[in-house]
């Protein structure tokens, strides 16, 4: 605005525009999280772990490709926990479950959530996988570096998964299940699914070199 147009302006002008400007700057994950800070330890991954206020952007990305990365990675997150009989279709569903393990979280570290997650994909992010090249008849393993945008997909596969496997057919509920995987990952717990499917994983490929 202009400073003519701001003298010409009514004052409850000014001050909607005003409350607008605070509201679209100021706005927050789930209405709690504040993710204008989230530190980044590995550089590889940063530009595809987007990090933002909206976990739920209706598809806006979906008919483009590699355009996944724009998303918020929490809205990655609930997509992938999304792809199993029981919350397929459920995004609000799925939304609640986050929410609510993000609430678990910060009850046991007293961090940001937002930033247990960005930590926890990105220590269960795989640097080394295998492929298998066809030598006429003989099918042989070959060790490959994975692309970071493939990183952050297997991160956030092995939360999902690790999710399931510790939810399905147990007392524990969903909320408390993702909430252990992320601290977990977070924390490099070897004992915890992402953790230990990163770690096979290289191990496999290492051994493929």
């Amino acid at each position: 605005m202009s400073e003519e147009e701001a003298a010409e302006a009514e004052p409850e002008d000014i001050e909607a525009e005003e409350e607008t400007e605070e509201t679209s700057t100021g706005a927050d994950l789930f209405g709690v999280w504040d993710v204008s800070d989230i530190e980044y330890s590995d550089p590889s991954t940063q530009r595809y772990l987007n990090v933002t206020p909206v976990a739920h952007t209706m598809g806006r990305h979906a008919s483009k490709q590699f355009e996944k990365s724009e998303i918020s990675v929490v809205e990655r997150l609930i997509n992938r926990l999304m792809q199993t009989e029981d919350n397929t279709g459920h995004k609000q569903k799925t939304t609640r479950i986050v929410r609510d393990a993000f609430e678990i979280v910060h009850e046991r570290t007293e961090e940001n959530p937002a930033q247990v997650l960005v930590e926890a994909v990105e220590n269960a992010a795989p640097r080394e996988e295998t492929v298998r090249l066809k030598y006429g008849g003989i099918s042989v393993p070959k060790a490959v570096d994975v692309a970071p945008q493939r990183r952050v997909d297997q991160g956030l596969k092995f939360i999902a998964q690790g999710t399931l496997n510790a939810s399905r057919n147990t007392a524990t509920p969903v909320e408390e299940a993702l909430a252990q995987q992320l601290v977990g990952a977070a924390d490099y717990d070897v004992n915890v699914y992402p953790i230990s499917q990163k770690e096979e994983t290289e191990r496999v490929a290492a051994a493929a070199r």
